[in-house]
């Protein structure tokens, strides 16, 4: 756990990696070749409620509305309308919000340049790409962060 903490103190101090697709052409600034020194996988789940942004409780009172509307005749079917709108709004306003796990993989590497350098690099993980240690790589620099590749 106090690894994990590290990781998120020190992240933004470490070249991260920028997403992109591998059939997208892009403008690289600088290219830099090295050896996988060492390559650690991690995996972090994140929690996402949903955001509420009031069609459910519009929508609530609607259904409401029209099994309230079933009921009575004349003044008392007015009632029943409003009561119906008013328990519906309040149900579908007050049902728990929808959560879903956001699991993200990345991997960690560590890379020996050619010229002695350690350059540490976090990226998301390709399923294309599994790095081990001694894989030649090449780290791509663009405007947007790194991305590192095998060396083919």
């Amino acid at each position: 756990m106090r690894k994990f903490l590290m990781l998120l103190l020190l992240l933004p101090l470490v070249a991260t990696a920028a997403p992109y697709n591998r059939n997208e052409a892009r403008t690289v600034n600088k290219i830099v070749f090295g050896d996988v020194d060492s390559v650690r996988y991690i995996s972090h789940q994140e929690v996402i409620n949903s955001q509420r942004n009031g069609w459910e409780t519009l929508l609530g009172g609607v259904v409401g509305g029209l099994i309230g509307n079933q009921f009575g005749g004349g003044t008392g079917r007015e009632v029943a309308t409003a009561v119906g709108v008013v328990a519906g709004a309040g149900i579908a306003h007050n049902r728990q919000p929808v959560q879903k796990v956001v699991d993200y993989r990345l991997v960690e590497l560590l890379i020996k340049t050619e010229d002695g350098r350690l350059i540490d690099v976090i990226q998301d993980v390709d399923q294309q790409m599994i790095f081990q240690r001694g894989d030649s790589v090449r780290i791509l620099y663009f405007d947007e962060g790194v991305r590192v590749d095998k060396v083919l």
